[in-house]
């Protein structure tokens, strides 16, 4: 092995490897049980982000593990046509040009998105492999291929003859500078300086005025009524009567709705029926007619008088003055609001009343209500997103799937040429044979990309056919997201799922939060401080930003990006390759066959095979309840801790003593020791795991497809973990004296150890060979009560005293001060476990290990206490 890692070189060594060896295709263990996860699909509107790298690690780690543990695993590949996104991006490119879609035509401007598609999932596909993700790509889905497009046909089809797809005319989210309907994922709503303005409406009769208040007058050219409270009695008099509206001179009237605030405002609110959604109900109640007032492009239309032509915009500045010169305006106030922004083009999001097709939510979301409330729905974790989950769900609307767009799936209804009649169906020629009739032209709208993505676990898996990928790997067991697409992705994949396969999606949905930069700040564009994960790999290697993202946060929570954590996480690497090579370059002549741990072992090798089946068992469990953070954690402190820092250290006495028994043993367990150590670091750190696993003495092709390691009762010791817990605490006594009084590990010591009992010696005498050589001595006694002169430094550890003659290495007075410090700690802690076992609260509730435990530090920490102050009355003397 080189003497220092290269990232570069393992990644570019085995990602190929991997491919050309098709381990991770699924359908190669029919005995085994299947275990399966669909990617949430990337937009193929450019290069991946950080948050994608946490989404997919989490998956890939998932996946790795499960192959390990003998599953036959699937990870399914795919990308989404993002329809308005993706267009939104050519037509930005066809721009640059001075070309507009129109210019091209339908046909023409969807070969351009294709091209776009096809560069931008060959690099996605680039940084799947740069990132080391396990996946299928045998299996790989796009949203437009023709199994999935024949999926979303059936699934409006069907719809639709339930009464559940219907087209109408309704508000919906506009942009006006794309040009289509949006979904409300496609509205961000930013909060702008704006001004209220005062309005005064006259009665038709003369008899008064009624106030009303708005932030866009240029709509009051398409009120149709101003609503009051029934119960306001300001206007119990002016219900029915009739209003001249200022400009235009129509007469609208005043009616009642319980939709008004009597207590907001002037306690009237104008209606505009097609620019408000609330507006829209309250004039389906009164039946007021819809008066829309500008174009699609947000110029005012013949509809708005005088301003027809105008930019909403524009129309609104000249609105203003001409209320003001007639005296309507009252009054104007600076006015805080929240304002819809279309995500893709940036224009400010207009509600529009257009004929859209809408699918009827309330009998789907019931299906899904009731799974969750009856214990067969889906699992969150963290389990308090199922409530926020729920509260859209049982709040839902009717949903806009329709969009004025060229790259998508057409719309599934075909209308006649002639008589105007529609039909829908799976396929044109279906269409024809239904009405009968051969002058068909299909709608020329295409459908909101959630509606494809919404069945995404199946569709991917063959539905509607019979498909043995359906059979055996559907429903899949989790779906990895963030939390900000729960309503308008995670909701419509569960709705959808049970509708048309009698069954939910996925077992469980594991809820990621956002990667934040250092600050705690959400990565954009416009603060310049996003991360590009490939510029991380290049930069410390895929394993270290893999370990750093997944460990980084407990499910649910945001992720601060720090480069610092990214560079410790490349340090660990390095610790784990330097750790393993000094392993192999002694291990040579070792073969597989070799290794037995089962044979007479010394203390460290017993308990660092303790540790590792203890970290496995633990790690399996963590791994389970989707706890990354922790798993980080417990895999970091074997590794660095016990295995490098202690284990490691201990091993060398044996590897390079005269003891030949010994050293063979050592090595089996070495060998054995870092071969599981591989495994459970490989879900984490794929790479690197790969690279030092083929160095070892090992049985089959790949890392990715050894055993996972299992909890073995075997292994247990926790008798050789007493006898290192004992030697450890020694050993850092004496390298904490020396710290204290700046005696370097290179001067060897005086060491007496005093035994609190026969079998603590019986362990000191019996690793007499590690104390002396971690504790450096040039002369070592133990015993019950070894004699020791008058001036020593000493330290107190469960079972034993140790005493560090002084000979002019210390200043008496200065230790003394020291171990007054002590007993001040040890009295704290007597204190504190004196009071837990006072109290009769905790003594009558707790259970009796927990009370054992705590009874057992009480004598503990007095034991040491009393040997302390010993040591204090004797250098006192």
């Amino acid at each position: 092995m080189p003497t220092t890692y290269d990232p570069k070189a393992a990644e570019q060594k085995w990602y190929p490897y991997w491919m050309e060896g098709g381990f991770f295709r699924a359908g190669q263990r029919p005995d085994a049980k299947p275990y399966t996860i669909v990617i949430p699909p990337p937009n193929v509107t450019g290069m991946l982000h950080i948050g994608h790298a946490l989404d997919f690690t989490l998956q890939d780690i998932l996946i790795r593990t499960k192959r390990m543990q003998g599953y036959d695993t699937l990870w399914l590949p795919g990308t989404d046509h993002a329809g308005i996104a993706t267009q939104t991006k050519v037509e930005q490119k066809l721009r640059a040009q001075n070309i507009s879609r129109y210019d091209l035509g339908r046909e023409k401007f969807l070969e351009q998105v294709w091209a776009w598609k096809d560069q931008y999932a060959a690099t996605i596909h680039e940084q799947w492999a740069k990132m080391g993700l396990s996946l299928d790509y045998s299996r790989e889905r796009f949203t437009l291929d023709e199994g999935l497009s024949k999926a979303v046909r059936e699934v409006f089809v069907k719809l639709y003859e339930k009464g559940l797809i219907y087209r109408g005319k309704r508000i919906i989210n506009w942009d006006p500078a794309a040009r289509t309907a949006l979904s409300d994922i496609e509205v961000e709503y930013k909060e702008v300086n704006g001004h209220l303005y005062h309005l005064r409406y006259p009665l038709k009769d003369g008899s008064g005025f009624i106030t009303v208040a708005t932030t866009r007058p240029e709509t009051m050219l398409g009120d149709t009524a101003v609503a009051v409270h029934p119960e306001d009695e300001r206007y119990k008099d002016m219900i029915g009567k009739t209003l001249i509206l200022p400009i235009v001179g129509r007469e609208i009237p005043v009616i009642a709705d319980e939709y008004v605030d009597k207590e907001f405002g002037s306690g009237a609110v104008k209606i505009t029926p097609a620019h408000d959604p609330n507006d829209f109900e309250v004039g389906q109640r009164h039946n007021l007619p819809q008066i829309v007032v500008m174009d699609e492009s947000g110029t005012m239309n013949s509809e708005a008088g005088p301003y027809q032509g105008q930019d909403r915009s524009e129309c609104r500045k000249n609105i203003t003055a001409d209320l003001k010169e007639q005296g309507v305006l009252i009054s104007t106030e600076d006015h805080v609001h929240q304002v819809g922004h279309s995500e893709r083009s940036g224009a400010v999001v207009e509600p529009y009343l257009s004929t859209q097709w809408f699918v009827a939510m309330q009998p789907l979301a019931e299906a899904a209500i009731k799974a969750q409330k009856d214990g067969t729905g889906v699992n969150f974790v963290p389990e308090r997103f199922e409530k926020i989950y729920l509260h859209w769900i049982e709040n839902v609307r009717d949903w806009c799937i329709s969009r004025q767009l060229w790259w998508g799936h057409r719309i599934p209804a075909w209308y006649s040429e002639s008589t105007g009649e529609m039909v829908v169906a799976r396929d044109e020629e279906e269409a024809r044979r239904i009405s009968g009739l051969s002058d068909l032209k299909q709608d020329e709208d295409v459908l909101d990309t959630w509606f494809s993505s919404g069945l995404w676990p199946f569709s991917t898996l063959g539905w509607p056919d019979d498909s043995e990928d359906m059979k055996r790997y559907y429903p899949t067991d989790v779906l990895v997201t963030g939390y900000d697409i729960i309503y308008f992705w995670v909701a419509r994949m569960i709705f959808t799922a049970l509708e048309f396969t009698g069954e939910k999606p996925f077992s469980d949905v594991l809820i990621h939060g956002l990667v934040r930069d250092a600050e705690g700040r959400k990565m954009s564009k416009s603060l310049g401080n996003g991360v590009d994960p490939l510029e991380v790999i290049e930069k410390y290697g895929a394993d270290a930003m893999r370990y750093m993202i997944s460990t980084g946060s407990t499910p649910g929570q945001d992720l601060r990006f720090r480069w610092e954590k990214v560079e410790q996480a490349r340090n660990f690497a390095n610790k784990i390759w330097n750790a393993s090579r000094f392993a192999l370059m002694n291990l040579e002549g070792v073969t597989f066959e070799d290794i037995d741990v089962s044979g007479k072992l010394g203390t460290a090798d017993r308990w660092i095979l303790h540790r590792l089946n203890e970290t496995s068992r633990d790690i399996s469990r963590l791994i389970n309840a989707y706890d990354f953070g922790e798993t980080g954690r417990l895999l970091y402190n074997f590794i660095w801790d016990d295995l490098c820092d202690w284990y490691i250290e201990f091993a060398k006495l044996s590897l390079y003593g005269s003891d030949e028994a010994a050293k063979r043993s050592t090595q089996s367990v070495l060998a054995y020791v870092l071969d599981r150590t591989m495994r459970l670091i490989h879900p984490f750190m794929p790479f690197i795991s790969e690279e030092i696993w083929q160095h070892l003495p090992h049985q089959g092709e790949t890392i990715t497809l050894a055993a996972w390691p299992e909890y073995d009762a075997a292994l247990e010791n926790p008798d050789a973990v007493a006898e290192m817990n004992l030697l450890m605490d020694m050993i850092r006594a004496v390298r904490n004296i020396r710290a204290e009084v700046n005696v370097p590990m290179s001067k060897k010591v005086e060491l007496i150890v005093k035994a609190g009992s026969q079998e603590t010696l019986a362990i000191i005498e019996r690793n007499n060979a590690y104390i002396s050589r971690f504790a450096n001595t040039s002369s070592f006694e133990a015993g019950l009560n070894p004699e020791a002169p008058e001036k020593v430094m000493s330290a107190v550890v469960t079972g034993a005293e140790l005493l560090l003659p002084l000979s002019g290495l210390i200043d008496i007075e200065q230790e003394i001060a020291r171990l007054e410090k002590e007993v001040q700690i040890l009295n704290s802690e007597v204190e504190r476990v004196d009071k837990k076992l006072g109290n009769p609260g905790f003594v009558n509730k707790a259970p009796a290990k927990v009370i054992e435990e705590e009874r057992a530090k009480q004598a503990d920490y007095s034991a040491k206490r009393e040997k302390v102050l010993a040591r204090i009355a004797e250098l006192r003397g």
